[in-house]
């Protein structure tokens, strides 16, 4: 590891269960008696969004907060300011060169982004340690995994750094370990059919290299620009940190939580704390999610797939065709998230024309759909944030991982919970047949699911037993909560 990177890392309990930018921030007014963290997100939707959440978490806990913004993100604060008081919850808004949240590659602007906000954070972090007073000094940082810049400057602020993880314990675990051990396939026809193995994690799991972060496999085939350096050294400052904070819990990963201390996370505490998303509320629908629901509506029980990539990733087309094919010849019904995906010519008119399909080219309600009764299987490419929604509306899915977290992710469901058939393990680069398509497909939808929907229907509820009173996840945010709480003095 780069000495120049090495700071003393202040104490935080390991239990076994030139000038400055400028800067807007809210006014004080701070309650006394609780202890102040500064949160940092990373700008991008998938990654902020679950952060925010667990900030509102703490909050309702009695934390108090401030969390850093750029104007482009400001606006995904709005929830987490209006549930709070300003006393409780403080934005601090830099300006930022780099925008990362939309619809991009997340680590895309990495570099960008640590080398836009490092310098007027230090500045603001030493300088509340050293003007404010005892009872309203920074005590933690708790920042994204994307942002291992803030390691350092939390070491030079003398306090804590937490990593928050919005993706599982295993896929967390597995990236570390890549940048810890730094694996590569051999060279020549040697390398052909490399498998990547993970020998510290419980079963020693193995992914073929192709399946491994595009992130980490760009750094080994063509690292060592000024960019790919400082991905390396964001995943080892991680390592120095303090602890984990995952947006998982013990029915979905105990297997892997259990077994902490794990080396490929440098025996920090992983802190199990999710799912973070609160529990969708009755929302006001609008004309377009009553079409949805209305067309749903003359489908029997879980008889349609529903198929989304998520926003980030688009599946080419030929993967796009084959799937396409293989719900025209299954006449499986399906709702089809679209976005800027190219379908085969005339797909979508016979769908319609036919009324077994809708395909949506704009916003999709996810949650509302996940849950609607006639929904049996979820096409998806096995983000996190989509495996725990589908998780939560008990729906088996059929897993297409494509890039970053998402084998990891598949393997999760597909070969542990068994709440998941794989529609193909080729990421990118490999096209499945379209006939092997129409056999998981009817493995998942309809009768031929009824075995995977109640193992669905089981993990659901045990996963919310998790987050209610009492359960796995309402103790590990508690013991989080107590741990920060008595870095300041506080009970």
């Amino acid at each position: 590891m780069d000495s120049s990177r090495r700071h003393s890392v202040p104490s935080f309990t390991h239990r076994a269960a030139p000038g400055m930018a400028t800067v807007t921030a809210s006014a004080s007014g701070s309650p006394t008696g609780a202890p102040h963290v500064l949160v940092v997100p990373y700008p991008a939707q998938g990654h902020m969004q679950p952060l925010l959440h667990l900030a509102s978490l703490l909050a309702a806990r009695g934390l108090r907060l401030t969390v850093v913004a750029t104007p482009a993100t400001a606006h995904l604060l709005a929830p987490l300011l209006a549930a709070h008081p300003a006393s409780s919850v403080r934005p601090l808004t830099f300006p930022s060169a780099a925008d990362t949240s939309g619809p991009t590659s997340v680590g895309a602007d990495f570099h960008a982004h640590a080398a836009a906000l490092r310098d007027p954070l230090r500045e603001w972090l030493l300088r509340s340690r050293s003007d404010s007073g005892e009872s309203d000094r920074v005590v933690a940082v708790l920042s994204d995994f994307f942002c291992g810049w803030t390691q350092p400057l939390a070491a030079e602020a003398g306090v804590p750094r937490l990593v928050f993880a919005p993706s599982g314990a295993l896929a967390t675990a597995a990236t570390h370990s890549l940048f810890r051990r730094m694996p590569r396939p051999p060279e020549g026809e040697a390398g052909r059919g490399y498998a990547v193995s993970f020998p510290s994690l419980p079963g020693a799991p193995a992914f073929l290299w192709r399946q491994i972060s595009r992130m980490y496999r760009s750094f080994v085939e063509g690292g060592g620009d000024e960019h790919s350096k400082a991905i390396k050294d964001n995943f080892l400052w991680n390592l120095d940190s303090a602890a984990f904070v995952c947006n998982t819990c013990h029915p979905l990963e105990g297997k892997y939580l259990d077994a902490q201390p794990l080396d490929d996370l440098a025996g920090k505490r992983v802190w199990a704390v999710g799912p973070v998303a609160p529990p969708p509320a009755p929302e006001k629908t609008g004309q377009h999610d009553d079409v949805i629901t209305a067309w749903l509506d003359a489908f029997p029980d879980s008889s349609v797939a529903y198929v989304s990539f998520g926003t980030m990733m688009v599946p080419p087309p030929p993967h796009a065709a084959a799937l396409a094919t293989a719900l025209e010849r299954s006449g499986t019904p399906f709702v089809w998230a679209a976005a800027g995906t190219t379908l085969p010519d005339g797909f979508e008119e016979r769908a319609t024309a036919g009324t077994k399909g809708m395909v949506l080219r704009g916003w999709a309600p996810q949650t509302a759909v996940l849950r609607h009764r006639a929904v049996g299987c979820f096409v998806t490419h096995c983000g996190w944030n989509s495996v725990l929604e589908a998780v939560a509306a008990s729906v088996p899915m059929l897993a297409w991982p494509m890039a970053a977290d998402q084998f990891f992710n598949a393997r999760l469901v597909v070969e542990e919970a068994r709440v998941a058939v794989a529609a193909s393990w080729g990421g990118f680069g490999g096209v499945p047949d379209a006939e092997e398509l129409v056999r998981a497909l009817t493995e998942v939808v309809g009768e031929g699911g009824a075995g995977m929907r109640k193992r669905a229907k089981e993990l659901s509820l045990m996963v919310a037993e998790a987050v209610d009173e009492g359960g796995s996840t309402r103790r590990e945010l508690d013991g989080l909560v107590q741990e920060l709480r008595g870095l300041g003095g506080w009970k």
